[in-house]
């Protein structure tokens, strides 16, 4: 029987593990921070690891190079889990000899086993990454070719059976614990909103972090792809703030409050068939500055979501005109048309009379959010901005209009940068 040690700081995720891990005819121990880790790693010996990177006691990294000083453990299988956005954090992972690292909130328990079979049987799968490829001194790069896969057991075949019953009394539990976690994240971002000094806002901040960082995980496992997709960005721009105070400011406390709200759209919705079918979207960029345009672009990649630039209104226009896109990004200030009248013109537009449009601008006083409003835009995000913050921002309209689109019946969201004022 192969055994797994799991390093995950969130028992009732790791505990999920675990359990369908012992399901699938493997031995699994659990500990809950890297000291511990460490510890029982030498105890139990395990033929795989499956660590977390955001760790108490010592980070996932410094585990993993802990773990590979040891020449019993110097090429004992790593699999890690990250934030999708946590691009550094991953690759700091890669060079300390991470054999896989997984997103965490796109990773359901059926493909992390799957991976974790792949690894012991000598390949590294493809699918399922999270952040770039590693580089050529990875553990990953200079495996060997994948070898065909041991063959179930018995208690395999029957849990493989009962997976679709699985997903369900996973998700039926985090819908049962929705209510009270959705209380608990209002309050601390009505807290965080009003908090009047830098130690306030910081301290709200770890603690709204660390809930939105379980939150994902319990979603992914849950499989609600949708609430996952949106609080692993959310939970990158919160760490990004208790990283750098300085990066508080109006329009990054909007994002989080507008993000927060719609979590609660999304958790009224969770047990709705299909609310979690995921769709490609299309994303336009209009802005006369490359470097602006630049930027966008790249947020928006960082999200998943496609894109297409334009540097002139009234290319852009053609553009809408000939194609069809789900979310558009406006600059304000551009020569020959400001971004305030080509929102006005994209109104006119029938295919896009309520097609989500936001500002991208340094012009953020009352006269300019009232101009936004009036030209028929829904939100607007101040430059400079944070990377994370705009995805963010791109994923609440995207996922909305995706979900909207399978349930024409459902409310008009109002503007929640206006409503987060």
């Amino acid at each position: 029987m192969k055994k797994v040690l799991i390093i995950e700081d969130d028992q009732i995720v790791g505990n999920i593990y675990r359990n369908k891990l012992r399901v699938e005819g493997f031995s699994v121990e659990l500990a809950l921070d890297g000291e511990s880790g460490f510890e029982m790693l030498k105890s139990y010996e395990p033929d795989v690891l499956l660590t977390d990177l955001v760790l108490p006691k010592s980070t996932g990294v410094d585990f993993i190079c802990k773990v590979r000083s040891e020449p019993k453990f110097s090429k004992t299988p790593i699999i890690v889990f990250s934030n999708t956005y946590l691009t550094n954090m991953v690759q700091e992972a890669w060079k300390a000899g991470a054999t896989k690292c997984l997103s965490k909130s796109s990773c359901t328990p059926k493909q992390v086993i799957e991976v974790i079979r792949t690894v012991l049987a000598g390949g590294v799968p493809d699918s399922t990454s999270a952040g770039p490829k590693p580089s050529l001194h990875s553990t990953a790069k200079t495996a060997p070719k994948p070898a065909a896969p041991p063959p179930p057991d018995a208690s395999s075949a029957t849990a493989q059976l009962s997976d679709s019953d699985f997903l369900d009394d996973l998700r039926k539990s985090f819908i049962a614990t929705m209510p009270e976690t959705l209380t608990t994240l209002r309050t601390l971002i009505k807290n965080l909103t009003k908090a009047d000094n830098e130690a306030a806002r910081v301290t709200l901040a770890k603690e709204l972090y660390r809930r939105v960082r379980t939150l994902t995980g319990n979603a992914a496992v849950a499989g609600l792809a949708s609430i996952a997709q949106l609080t692993d960005a959310l939970e990158a721009l919160l760490k990004e703030l208790c990283d750098k105070p300085a990066n508080f400011n109006p329009s990054t406390l909007r994002t989080v409050a507008s993000a927060m709200d719609f979590l609660g759209w999304l958790f009224d919705r969770a047990a709705s068939p299909g609310a979690d079918l995921l769709t490609e979207a299309r994303v336009l960029v209009v802005d006369d500055e490359l470097l602006s345009r630049r930027a966008i672009t790249f947020a928006l990649d960082r999200a998943k979501l496609k894109s297409i630039s334009a540097e002139d209104p009234v290319i852009a226009l053609k553009m809408l005109a000939e194609g069809s896109f789900d979310l558009i990004f406006l600059d304000v200030d551009m020569p020959g048309m400001t971004g305030f009248e080509l929102c006005t013109r994209i109104r006119s537009l029938p295919r896009y009379k309520k097609t989500p449009v936001v500002f991208v601008t340094s012009l953020t006083g009352f006269e300019s959010r009232a101009n936004s409003t009036m030209s028929g835009g829904n939100d607007f995000i101040a430059k400079p901005f944070i990377f994370v913050e705009l995805a963010v921002k791109a994923l609440i309209y995207v996922i909305r209009a995706r979900m909207e689109s399978q349930n024409s019946s459902a409310p008009v969201l109002a503007a929640p940068a206006l409503a987060a004022r």
